[in-house]
């Protein structure tokens, strides 16, 4: 846990943002739904943009650093999850408490209300927090998508991969088909946290954490079956103080052409937070 407590005073002191680029080590599916399905297509499409190009939604990898997070830190149990939704079928559960200084909670935010808990008495809360993490839509980087890889897709961006559920009684195979960005694919990332009092400057070690776990995780479906495997690389952090915004002061490049390694090991450096200065 943090050492924020109910007396912290928030209060811009800057944003730290850090951007890289996100490979594909096997094929991605993050799906689009079946709203528009194309005959001859695949049974579950990708995401889109405008443009047809595939992305990362950042609602996608920040619910997967956020899920990791709460496993990581014993969150994900009966008592410190909350219904979000108790639709049959559809339910959500979430963590979520009223303690100053849950860094899940301070990462993502919290909003105040009435709370079912999985287990025991509801969640009363009358704290709102405001979530310092903002993560973006990870556009595709469309060079990465080689001439020699096309020749080899069965779209010109993505690939089309043959999956079979067995039956097992009768042995009777149930074809699907799911498109899937392919291996070797890059997309480039951005996300801002906001430091909004000296307490904050720790939570960054607790999302560089988040990132590390997503390396030897998955991201997007069919995680479990070989898909979403991801490599982070390419980092750069950036810290821009309130006097960035208020007078148009230099911003600072605290880390180039980094792995997570080098993140870690400059985040978890004893004077990292006197470099963060208004």
């Amino acid at each position: 846990m943090s050492s924020h407590t109910a007396q912290t005073e928030l209060k811009l002191i800057g944003k730290l943002l850090l951007e890289g680029d996100v490979t594909c080590q096997t094929g991605l599916h993050i799906g689009a739904g079946k709203g528009s399905l194309e005959i001859g297509g695949a049974d579950n499409p990708v995401v889109k943009d405008a443009f047809g190009l595939p992305y990362i939604p950042g609602s996608s990898l920040r619910g997967k650093l956020r899920s990791l997070l709460e496993q990581s830190t014993g969150m994900a149990v009966a008592s410190e999850l909350v219904y979000l939704s108790r639709r049959k079928g559809q339910e959500v559960r979430i963590h979520q408490s009223d303690r100053p200084d849950d860094e899940i909670c301070l990462l993502f935010g919290r909003n105040p209300g009435r709370l079912d808990r999985v287990s025991g008495e509801a969640l009363e809360s009358s704290v709102a927090t405001p979530a310092r993490l903002t993560v973006y839509d990870a556009p595709l980087i469309p060079e990465s998508i080689t001439p020699q890889m096309r020749e080899n897709m069965d779209d010109e961006l993505t690939e089309v991969k043959s999956e079979n559920a067995i039956d097992r009684i009768t042995s009777q195979a149930n074809p699907r088909t799911l498109e899937r960005v392919p291996a070797g694919a890059r997309f480039h990332f951005r996300v801002v946290m906001d430091v909004l009092c000296a307490e904050d400057r720790e939570l960054l070690s607790r999302l560089v954490e988040g990132l590390r776990l997503l390396e030897d995780d998955s991201l997007g479906g069919g995680g479990s079956r070989g898909s979403g495997r991801v490599a982070l690389s390419n980092l750069k952090l950036t810290w821009r103080g309130r006097s960035f915004y208020a007078s148009g002061a230099s911003e600072q490049e605290l880390l180039a052409s980094a792995d997570l390694a080098g993140l870690q090991s400059l985040v978890s450096g004893a004077d990292f937070a006197e470099k963060l200065a208004e």
